[in-house]
């Protein structure tokens, strides 16, 4: 009896438990709710943009509906009216802007293209020279090698911005000028993908190494047979880092690069900015293409991306 009697308030107790778990399992999913359509939002109204004619673009904020009647219709029960406002307003989207975009002079393609190949030959060099350079500096020993590392990272205080003249000339110097040579080159090596690989590969074990060496595995073949393999987040993580810079850079390629059919897509953007005949519209559609190859790579790269950069913080 003793027993029966306590059963009930055991059974109380726990629903008392449960009760402010779910409430607060369901007001984090409200909060985060709330903050992804505050993110999306942006990319939401873009999206609209990108498809509004000229007389939609500024006279409605998202979709070209009449929100204030559509609910007054709701209001008196006429379904029919609103879905037919719907697919009306629905219908008012066009493609001319991407019309316009294929028609310019040189067409906006090319610069897309322009883009594509810069960014990936960018990241093929930085992918290859920085893992290469981490991959030294974790499991070798050599002279010098503290006094490198410190140098390395005072380069990272320097802004960019004052190293632009001194590169310039010396890319004027090598004859580079208004090439693409002139955008890989100095952006070959970057001494923060160095310092990402360096801390990814001291987590491989030596002994892996010494079993690749004791196989007869030359020190290169250790690098690319064993340790890339290991360090496949990491190179997710970097890829798409430096894929984003290379692809965002602006101020670079519009000192170096003179010919129209040579920009990159931030130059062709910001040459679509004019002072009198501004197309907002195609600009909102250009800008919709040069952010589709990034969330596509994201997308593609998001498990190696955020194991990448958690790569190490937990030690089992």
């Amino acid at each position: 009896m003793k027993h029966r009697s306590q059963e009930p308030a055991r059974t109380s107790r726990g629903a008392g438990l449960i009760v402010p778990g779910v409430i607060t399992r369901v007001a984090a999913y409200i909060v985060l709710l709330a903050l992804a359509v505050v993110v999306l939002a942006p990319l939401f109204w873009l999206l609209c943009a990108a498809f509004k004619g000229p007389q939609d673009l500024f006279h409605y904020s998202f979709l070209p509906i009449d929100w204030g009647e559509m609910g007054q219709d709701l209001q008196n029960g006429r379904l029919l009216i609103c879905a037919r406002d719907l697919w009306v307003g629905l219908s008012r989207f066009t493609v001319a802007n991407f019309r316009t975009l294929a028609g310019l002079d040189p067409p906006f393609y090319v610069h897309a293209i322009n883009s594509v190949f810069v960014s990936t030959a960018v990241v093929l060099l930085q992918l290859f020279f920085s893992s290469l350079a981490g991959f030294a500096l974790a499991k070798y020993e050599f002279p010098g090698k503290r006094p490198l590392m410190i140098v390395m990272l005072a380069t990272m205080m320097i802004p960019g911005q004052v190293l632009l003249a001194p590169m310039y000339d010396l890319i004027y110097r090598m004859g580079l000028v208004d090439t693409y040579w002139a955008l890989t080159i100095p952006g070959a090596v970057s001494v923060f993908g160095i310092i990402l690989f360096r801390q990814s590969m001291l987590q491989i074990p030596d002994q892996l190494l010494d079993a690749g060496r004791i196989d007869g595995c030359s020190e290169f073949r250790i690098y690319w047979e064993i340790a890339m393999p290991v360090s496949r987040p990491m190179v997710g993580a970097f890829t798409l880092i430096a894929f984003m810079g290379a692809w965002n850079s602006f101020l670079w390629p519009q000192i170096v690069l003179n010919t129209r059919e040579r920009f990159t897509l931030p130059i062709a953007l910001n040459e679509m900015v004019g002072l009198y005949e501004q197309q907002y519209g195609a600009l909102m559609a250009g800008t919709l293409v040069s952010i589709l190859p990034v969330a596509i790579l994201f997308f593609v790269l998001q498990k190696e991306f955020l194991a990448g950069l958690t790569a190490g913080a937990v030690k089992g």
